[in-house]
């Protein structure tokens, strides 16, 4: 289930960088938004409610919903209008919370994938950050935000849950 969220999580990523460069509409960006919020939701219930749930995997339910409210906050902010302010202190919650995520991921790593995830989490966590710093502060970084967040969505997710979903990496 990994590379089908990692795959999408990169798609939503590479476009919603896009849209911060001008290259996409404000009424375009939300249907991706939308579908990959909805994938994470439905990757969450299993995890935390399907059979096999344990409080690992109730864990990653609970990481996984921040990605899964930032997308629909972001795309319910396209159709309503709204300045982002409210997203912006969301993202803030967010990269706080990706700070121990990281430490605990990284000092428990024993293999090339646990560190490759643990600086995911490190390099997502420095994103929602400025994301809080563009929405919430609303200094004028779209551009800086725009081009991390394409390169982002392609490292932390596009390439790696392609090659987990063609069983290339385990």
């Amino acid at each position: 289930m990994l590379g089908l969220v990692l795959f999408y999580v990169g798609a939503v990523l590479c476009l919603n960088g896009l849209w911060l460069l001008g290259r996409i509409g404000d009424n375009e960006i939300s249907i991706i938004n939308y579908l990959v919020g909805g994938i994470t939701l439905l990757a969450c219930l299993v995890l935390a409610f399907g059979p096999g749930a344990d409080a690992s995997t109730i864990k990653a339910a609970a990481l996984t919903l921040l990605f899964s409210f930032t997308y629909f906050w972001v795309a319910l902010n396209r159709g309503n209008g709204a300045d982002g302010r409210g997203l912006g202190w969301f993202s803030l919650f967010v990269a706080l919370t990706a700070i121990p995520v990281t430490l605990q991921t990284l000092g428990g790593a024993h293999s090339t994938w646990d560190y490759w995830f643990g600086l995911s989490w490190a390099a997502w966590g420095l994103l929602w950050f400025l994301f809080f710093v563009l929405l919430a502060l609303q200094k004028p970084i779209a551009r800086l935000v725009g081009a991390l967040t394409v390169a982002e969505g392609i490292l932390t997710g596009w390439v790696p849950g392609y090659l987990l979903l063609n069983g290339l990496m385990k």
